[in-house]
């Protein structure tokens, strides 16, 4: 065992319910569905392993949408993270604790009586719906909170993978699993009711929630304001490489549950409910596994129900205009992948990937993606490492930012280009996510410390919104010492913050040229790669 796994296993323990009467009260928190009663380290007081439904989805439950937490009298410990959901080999969650017991959240606050109605941010964790926890110890908030006491973090879990977003409607017996295309988005909607009903009692304010998230994560954030009914539990979203491109068709989730079943051998969900999570998952994994085969293949559906038919549309005709975004992309967003693949079989991935595409775009289309491709110069990999980039994630946040704009609704858009110390990564996907939760030892990505008061600009701009709408900085709330004017995006001069580590600064887009409008822009309408 490394000393990561030692880490990350060292959290872990089993709540159990307090019926001895012997806990610190002040420590002790009154829910709906229980008391719950932290553990103080320092001034900060954390919250793990809190419930958010009624019954975990396990056994009948599996592939059912969260069940309504129910009231409680009892007492009971929240003193460790609970098991993340399972998931094969590859993220680091994958060395915790796996079960499909797995809807918690947990809460960290500063012990500080006299702040009350707090601003709360709810972090939902990424990895391609397929991977991740909140037992990560990126996502430890401690130290987020403790150098900025006047906001409640709030991190919760979900399912993924195929127990998360599973088309099964269309099998024989699948009627009675209506949702299991999208129960991960369900059950964030759950934490979120609970987190509205709840939070109150911890010092937070229900009618200040900021829904925050990276990848995938950020993906759910900027697709919850199109299930019906979420608005009511948050006003903004800060979402770091994720949009509602992040999207599959009926059709697409048809075709990998049916390649799946036929791995398995199985003709119905009964045939699926006699097997273990981890045989579904292995079969999963490998034919389209992110870690085994960078399958990027499970993702919420479009199913005209739970999510629209037409993300982009949606957003177009306002369905978000009134929650404020805080999103961006980072300049090499695709590098991060092309790493633990390497230079060869990355590009060997990229060319089958955009063939399967070529079935899809028009000749036009087509010509405009090799034309992208050949003007692009460097090594092997970089054509393809720059085209998937723009598709998943540098053209589709331009798009959100747009579509935002001209729906009469508010976006702080960024661009982030500081780099990190590690061969080709350079400013990839993920590559800010352990400075922002001020877990500077984490050098999975940056390969090095980054610089501590651009760190500490980043953490205090995205409190900053979480606390009013607004990520600007003056000079005196600043670290610098230097005021941060972030302008809103708008269709005119589509002004962004460029997060580079010593020259934080607007600028736009047309300076930037960080979208190519010709060529890549219009593939957004594609959704996936």
């Amino acid at each position: 065992m490394d000393e990561l796994e030692r880490q990350v296993k060292a959290q872990y323990g089993e709540n159990k319910q307090i019926t001895d009467g012997r806990y610190d009260s002040s420590l002790a928190v009154k829910c709906v569905n229980g008391t719950f009663v932290g553990r103080k380290t320092d001034n900060i007081i954390a919250y793990k392993g809190i419930p958010f439904v009624g019954e975990q989805p396990v056994g009948q439950y599996r592939w059912k949408a969260p069940v309504q937490y129910a009231p409680n009298d009892g007492v009971y410990e929240a003193y460790y993270i609970a098991k993340n959901c399972p998931q094969a080999e590859g993220d680091v969650s994958s060395l915790y604790y796996l079960g499909e017991d797995c809807l918690y959240l947990n809460v960290w606050k500063a012990d500080d009586a006299a702040m009350t109605k707090k601003p709360v941010m709810v972090w939902i964790y990424g990895g391609a719906f397929e991977t991740g926890g909140t037992a990560d110890p990126n996502y430890e908030c401690h130290n987020f909170v403790e150098e900025n006491p006047d906001v409640i973090v709030v991190t919760v879990g979900y399912r993924i993978g195929v127990l998360g977003f599973f088309h099964l409607s269309h099998l024989t017996d699948g009627k009675d699993y209506p949702d299991a295309q999208n129960l991960g988005i369900l059950d964030q909607m759950m934490a979120l009711k609970w987190v509205h009903e709840n939070i109150a009692a911890f010092g937070g304010d229900p009618d200040n929630v900021t829904i925050w998230g990276e990848s995938a994560g950020a993906g759910g954030c900027t697709l919850l304001p199109l299930v019906e009914g979420s608005q009511k539990y948050f006003k903004r979203v800060i979402a770091q490489s994720g949009t509602p491109t992040q999207t599959r068709s009926a059709e697409q989730a048809i075709r990998i549950t049916n390649d799946v079943m036929k791995v398995l051998d199985c003709k119905t969900v009964a045939d699926l409910q006699k097997l273990s999570a981890e045989q579904i998952i292995e079969a999963y994994g490998r034919l389209f596994g992110l870690f085994q085969v960078l399958g990027m293949r499970t993702l919420p559906e479009r199913d005209g129900r739970i999510l629209p038919l037409d993300t982009w549309q949606a957003y177009a005709n306002g369905a978000a205009k009134d929650i404020v975004f805080l999103h961006g992309c980072n300049k090499d967003e695709f590098n991060t992948f092309v790493a633990p693949f390497g230079a060869e079989n990355f590009t060997e991935w990229g060319k089958q990937r955009l063939e399967e595409n070529f079935a899809k775009y028009t000749d036009e289309e087509k010509a405009l993606a090799k034309s992208y491709l050949a003007d692009v110069k460097g090594d092997i990999y970089e054509p393809y490492s720059c085209l998937f980039s723009q598709l998943l994630f540098v053209a589709p946040q331009i798009r959100l930012a747009e579509e935002q704009a001209k729906a009469g609704g508010k976006s702080y858009t960024y661009y982030f280009t500081t780099e990190s110390s590690l061969p080709i990564i350079k400013a990839g996907h993920a590559i800010e996510v352990s400075t922002i939760f001020k877990h500077p030892e984490d050098t999975c990505f940056t390969g090095r410390y980054l610089d501590e008061t651009f760190a500490k600009t980043l953490r205090k701009m995205w409190a900053q919104f979480a606390k009013t709408g607004n990520p600007s900085l003056t000079a005196e709330d600043s670290p610098s010492g230097k005021a941060v004017e972030w302008p809103l995006y708008d269709t005119e001069r589509k002004q962004v913050l460029v997060l580079e580590e010593f020259d934080v600064h607007p600028a736009k887009e047309s300076d930037l040229k960080i979208v190519d409008w010709e060529r890549t822009y219009p593939l957004t309408k594609y959704y996936t790669i």
